[in-house]
């Protein structure tokens, strides 16, 4: 797949050849705020979920997470950190996590508003969830 290599922020040392990993370590450090906060501990549960997990930057400015197919996004808007589940419609959510995009029929995804508490053991489960229906 053929990775962006649009730079975000002013970050110093920045060049039009950032890795994806580095992109979104400047989207953390540009945002500066809760919504940069919730995106590294979100980024940071994946990764502990997936070790082996691959981060791109895809549309300008989103990061994604990869490993035998897209596993969810992590945008963020002015109210919210939304995290979307590539197939999360076909994904068991028992702990109830996804909030959003409840009506299609491949998507599901996370809103995190400011102050929302992470279920870090739920939120695992289903990053596993989602690498296992990549992986079948």
């Amino acid at each position: 797949m053929k990775k962006a290599t649009t730079t975000v922020g002013k970050k110093s040392g920045s060049t039009g050849g950032d890795s994806p990993s580095q992109l979104i370590d400047a989207r953390i450090e540009e945002l500066g705020d809760w919504r940069g906060e919730t995106l590294a501990r979100v980024r940071n549960l994946i990764k502990q979920a997936d070790p082996e997990v691959v981060e791109e930057w895809k549309w300008r400015g989103v990061p994604v997470w990869y490993h035998a197919g897209m596993i969810c996004t992590g945008e963020t808007y002015k109210d919210k950190v939304k995290m979307t589940f590539a197939q999360g419609a076909s994904l068991e959510d028992p702990s109830g996590l996804f909030n959003s995009s409840l009506e299609g029929n491949t998507r599901r995804a996370i809103d995190f508003h400011e102050g929302d508490k992470i279920d870090e053991g739920a939120l695992k489960v289903l990053i596993r969830a989602a690498v296992a229906l990549n992986m079948s």
